[in-house]
């Protein structure tokens, strides 16, 4: 590797180090560039042949080894972009999981040789049952290339290790391949965010875009609310009781006139030191910042942005308040 050769790795350290990590980087990259120069027809097949048969289908991943560890990720990344996948171990698969695989699914077979002795004692099943098979490997004349209906091109020119043994290079190359595939069907499919979102609702993206704003806000009972007549010391009373720093404000017919923030009392206090006996219609925002109670809650923290404000209102499509929402809510929600 480089110019470090390997009786000098008990003595390697600092700057040294840098360098053959360096050269791990460099061989790989070198890796990733020069199948993505090779790249040929042969993907397009791949992605056209996966397309046909899922959703009626799903794709299964079978590798051994380190193989066996990317095909676990690439499987985990069709899944999650739109292509029902899953992983089967290749012994576990000869001990009876082949039942989970159906004739109308497709399989991508992986290894760097294309010989994997445990691979190839299930690759009959496949083709008694009509289950075409993609194989990644290094060889298109190697029995797994032989026996797939699709060969991805997965040969490196060396390794990172500096033995030549520990796949390296060619499992990154690997794992791309399979990130290659996975996207190219994510954009034939034309998988929206929501999509994306709808099996990731544990995420930032899901929260983003599946959390409403009826979800997270502050309703009921707990909601601060006074009527129009209600002096300013009662209103903070009630302010403080909600713990978001507004109350809504009421006419007779429980209809929306206003808001009373915190801010407006700083105001009221900096023109006058005698306020607290106002009726709070006196101070109040007469246009009070509102979303709607079927709003994603991300829209609520666009709002509260554009405007400069730490919580706004939600009203129902008649203009009723329904609740409030502020900052602390989308923060403690995950949605910003």
């Amino acid at each position: 590797m480089g110019n470090i050769s390997l009786n000098q790795s008990q003595a390697l350290h600092g700057t040294e180090l840098i360098e053959v990590a360096r050269e791990v980087l460099r061989i790989e990259a070198a890796a990733l560039t020069n199948a993505a120069l090779r790249l040929d027809e042969n993907v397009v097949a791949a992605v056209d042949l996966i397309f046909s048969r899922v959703p009626g289908g799903k794709v299964v991943v079978l590798g051994v080894g380190k193989s066996g560890h990317i095909g676990e990720k690439i499987a985990a990344t069709l899944a999650s972009t739109g292509t029902p996948a899953f992983f089967v171990h290749p012994t576990e698969a000869g001990h009876g999981d082949l039942g989970m695989i159906a004739p109308n699914d497709v399989v991508i077979a992986i290894s760097y040789s294309g010989k994997s002795n445990e691979l190839l004692s299930v690759l009959p099943y496949f083709k008694r049952n009509g289950i075409p098979m993609i194989g990644l490997c290094a060889d298109a004349q190697s029995p797994l290339g032989q026996n797939a209906e699709v060969w991805i091109d997965c040969k490196v020119s060396q390794e990172a290790c500096p033995l030549g043994l520990a796949p390296t290079a060619s499992t990154t190359l690997t794992l791309a391949m399979g990130d290659a595939i996975a996207i190219c069907l994510l954009r034939k499919r034309g998988l929206t965010p929501e999509q994306f979102a709808a099996t990731h609702p544990h995420g930032a993206l899901g929260r983003r875009l599946l959390v409403s704003v009826r979800d997270i806000m502050l309703s009921g009972s707990d909601l601060p609310v006074v009527q129009a007549s209600t002096t300013i010391r009662e209103c903070l009373s009630e302010m403080s009781r909600g713990s978001i720093g507004i109350t809504a404000v009421l006419d007779g017919d429980d209809k929306l006139i206003g808001v009373f923030t915190d801010g407006d009392l700083r105001r009221l206090l900096r023109e006058s030191g005698d306020v607290l006996a106002l009726p709070v219609i006196a101070a109040m925002g007469p246009e009070p910042k509102t979303i709607g109670v079927h709003e994603l809650a991300v829209a609520a923290a666009d709002v509260m942005t554009r405007y400069k404000v730490n919580a706004v209102l939600v009203t129902d499509e008649m203009g009723n308040l329904q609740g409030a929402i502020n900052m602390r809510m989308l923060l403690q929600a995950g949605v910003i």
